[in-house]
């Protein structure tokens, strides 16, 4: 068996592993407020930094392209509070209108 192989299950079982230890949490620490309140942090944070990585990030590292317009697009249309359909269509449309107009 590979290197590889040998770390694919080591992270399989870790996953599995994490899986099974939250079902043995007391439901008395997840109803705690303060594990709320992090928890609904934490879960924004977490998509922020893949939104921001996913956007910013190419084969030979950074990548600016049509990808930042259609992220400021998108948080222009948050902030002016659009529904979260509209907020992708102006990113999709964004990055569709900018490579239209030669942005890679």
């Amino acid at each position: 068996m590979s290197e590889l192989w040998i770390w694919i299950l080591v992270a399989c079982a870790a996953a599995y592993a994490t899986k099974i230890i939250g079902y043995l949490v007391p439901a008395a620490w997840l109803q705690h407020r303060l594990v709320t309140q992090i928890s609904g942090v934490l879960t924004v944070a977490l998509l922020a930094a893949l939104v921001a990585m996913n956007t910013v990030s190419g084969d030979d590292g950074l990548a600016f392209d049509a990808r930042i317009g259609a992220l400021l697009a998108a948080a222009v249309a948050l902030i002016l509070r659009a529904p979260f359909i509209v907020v992708v269509i102006v990113g999709a449309g964004a990055a569709a209108g900018l490579r239209l107009l030669g942005v890679p």
